[in-house]
């Protein structure tokens, strides 16, 4: 473990990544440069800095990342519609590349010769870091203590951080092992590990829960431009200003609760509850203009890739060449999903309930159930025989049998095996 010079560690201040700092220099006597990313963890951010130093890190990097986060990884993913088992939304799933691909990036800049994090050899973290440092800079080392280590449990690494006198807070540790960025908040542990437990109420950090929800609903209106949300009621605003406000409005209402028990990539089932509340709303808001602005060949295609697309994601397959193509062609389904969106919040409900766009493909004057002059109905008659014409074979076939139409049955005895 002596050849490794430099390191460069994915930092979060918490317990394992404090103990991480100092066993990286006891084990493979290298300095160790610290990164932070900041997307979006709000108070779990103060003191970083000094905790890192203390730990017996070199420096701290600490890097707002949520315009790049938002910009880069989270709204193409809405766009191509991606959801992870019907109901994740991929909110740690595609963080991890952005955070390895920022540690790669300083990594060269630090002139570091190795990159370490904190994933447990259980997770889908310690792919979603590795894949990305495989792919952005294959000749990088890669430390994963979690695998090396004989650490155990929280009381092991307590006790190691006692004996090198590495600052950690002594405070009842929570139950629940979170995860949090601008996007969303997950929750896994404690009694979510038995999957018939309900989870208590004041596990939840972004929701109120949706019976205590205002008894009044509330209308949001939010604008896209080629499939990116740029306005919210009205208000242009950034990446950053427009999450963070529906991700207000939507807590405020109880929108974005989901209970999973989701399938990892390394082929166990784990149960994860996640509060996503303005990535709900913005989903349902795109889902609804994509209803009015895209065909229904290129929307019922672009569903079936949509799959593939999460679990890409999900398994940290984000720097691939099948991604960036996925890319391409959500974007060119995305050119004319321009518009305003309104929708309704109402008690852990979330409904589209109005939509327009200049690109809009839906026509009164043919939809109408009223009288018109551009839709001959006498026509559908046609279409439907047509249409239809395998099916109605297929029963006389069943109802008259072989033979039944009269023409002179082929001799296929020839054919016959002797």
């Amino acid at each position: 473990m002596t050849d490794v010079k430099k390191c460069v560690l994915a930092y979060s201040g918490g317990l394992d990544t404090s103990i991480i700092v100092a066993w990286l220099k006891e084990n493979y006597s290298c300095e160790v440069v610290c990164v932070c990313a900041d997307l979006g963890q709000e108070e779990e951010l103060d003191g970083l800095e000094a905790k890192a130093l203390a730990s017996g890190a070199s420096k701290l990097y600490t890097e707002d990342l949520r315009g790049e986060f938002l910009t880069d990884f989270v709204f193409p993913t809405l766009a191509a519609g991606a959801i992870y088992e019907r109901q994740y939304l991929l909110g740690t799933s595609f963080a991890r590349p952005l955070i390895a691909k920022r540690i790669v990036e300083i990594a060269a800049q630090e002139g570091a010769d190795a990159v370490a994090h904190g994933c447990t050899g259980k997770g889908n973290d310690q792919v979603r870091f590795e894949l990305t440092f495989k792919a952005l800079n294959p000749k990088l080392r890669i430390i994963a203590p979690w695998r090396e280590w004989n650490i155990r449990s929280r009381e092991d690494e307590l006790e190691y951080a006692a004996a090198h006198n590495i600052p950690v807070k002594q405070s009842k540790h929570s139950i629940y092992s979170r995860d949090r960025n601008i996007w969303h908040i997950s929750h896994e542990g404690g009694i979510l590990e038995d999957p018939w437990q309900e989870p208590d109420e004041d596990m939840y950090v972004l929701t109120v829960s949706p019976e205590k929800a205002p008894d009044n609903p509330e209308y949001v209106e939010v604008d896209f431009r080629h499939g990116v949300p740029i306005r919210l009621n009205g208000a242009s605003m950034g990446p950053v200003e427009l999450v963070n406000a529906l991700n207000k409005l939507g807590g405020a209402h109880g929108i974005g609760r989901i209970d999973l028990v989701e399938n990892r990539l390394v082929g166990m089932k784990s149960r994860g509850v996640y509060e996503t509340p303005g990535g709900t709303i913005l989903l349902a808001a795109h889902q609804g203009l994509e209803s009015l602005t895209l065909d229904g060949e290129t929307m019922h295609y672009k569903d079936l890739i949509a799959q593939k697309y999460a679990e890409m994601v999900y398994n940290g397959r984000w720097f691939t060449p099948l991604r960036e193509a996925l890319d391409a062609f959500v974007g060119a389904t995305q050119q004319h999903v321009t518009g305003r969106v309104r929708v309704k919040l109402f008690k852990g409900h979330c409904a589209v309930v109005g939509r327009k766009s200049p690109y809009s493909l839906y026509r009164e004057d043919f939809a109408t159930f009223g009288a018109d002059d551009v839709y001959k109905q006498k026509d559908a008659e046609g279409f439907i025989n047509l249409y239809g014409l395998s099916m109605k074979v297929r029963a006389l076939l069943e109802a008259e049998g072989p033979g039944a139409s009269g023409l002179e049955e082929p001799d296929f005895s020839e054919f016959k095996r002797d």
